[in-house]
């Protein structure tokens, strides 16, 4: 008898965190992208230590005011994506998708049909609320940066996350340095002239809700707790990694008072 296969959307598991450290979120998104065949939507409502993520190639003492973030005792992540450095903390809500490439019909695994893919999901969550587009490599409303994205693609599958600047305190954008290759959209613009806060143009609840809406017209959502996940992983070696007070202290030239240890989140 002919089996006619099953024609309906794609299965994507559902995760929602509250406050979850960003490394252990990197932990995760890292390993599932290496070691599930499953499709992941991952949202975390902020993060419980300001910390800096910079992407693979980041270098610190290009990117960081070091003596200052050394000082300060800011944890420093170096994720397993590309993309630029950020400093995120609890007013930054994270947004994750990890899919099978043969389940996103018509994109091609290449960083900018995704990126164009994903901008019509979130074009969805701000219709009507904002001038939102994708401006390069961000997520703007008009000509303002609220979110940065970061991608891994590997033979079968694709990892794309966002942070987006729900709110941020000022203070703390003094730990990053001018970017020497930014967007061209941004000009001379230092961080706080560049940037601005999702909270003024929606509730944190109804990004949520029209972000899941979104995606569900997709797939099909499955939700699932971080404990069932995490009780189903094995042991995983993450090239996601805090770097120490001695591989930050390395840019700023010969400081002993920063050689030993790491920096805790």
């Amino acid at each position: 008898m002919y089996q006619g296969r099953n024609i309906g959307p794609p299965l994507m598991n559902l995760l929602k965190l509250q406050g979850v450290p960003i490394l252990q979120q990197l932990h995760l998104e890292e390993q599932l992208l290496r070691t599930s065949s499953e499709n992941w939507c991952i949202l975390n409502d902020g993060t419980n230590t300001p910390t800096v993520v910079m992407g693979m190639a980041g270098k610190p003492s290009e990117l960081l005011e070091l003596q200052d973030v050394i000082g300060d005792q800011i944890p420093v992540v170096r994720r397993f994506t590309g993309g630029g450095t950020v400093i995120v903390d609890s007013g930054t809500v994270f947004a994750t998708f990890i899919c099978n490439k043969d389940d996103v019909h018509g994109v091609q695994p290449y960083p900018r049909p995704i990126m164009h893919w994903t901008s019509l999901l979130y074009k969805q969550v701000f219709q009507g609320i904002a001038d939102f587009h994708l401006r390069e490599n961000d997520y703007v409303f008009g000509n303002h940066k609220f979110g940065g994205n970061a991608q891994s693609i590997t033979k079968n599958r694709w990892v794309h996350h966002t942070s987006f600047l729900w709110d941020y305190e000022a203070k703390n954008m003094a730990y990053l340095k001018l970017p020497t290759r930014a967007p061209e959209y941004r000009s001379t613009r230092g961080h706080t002239d560049f940037i601005c806060r999702m909270k003024d143009y929606l509730p944190k609840s109804e990004f949520f809700e029209k972000t899941i809406k979104s995606v569900g017209c997709h797939f099909s959502l499955r939700p699932i707790k971080l404990e069932a996940v995490e009780a189903s992983l094995k042991a995983f070696s993450h090239s996601t990694k805090l770097l120490s007070k001695h591989e930050l202290a390395e840019g700023l030239g010969s400081h002993p008072e920063y050689n030993a240890g790491s920096v805790q989140l």
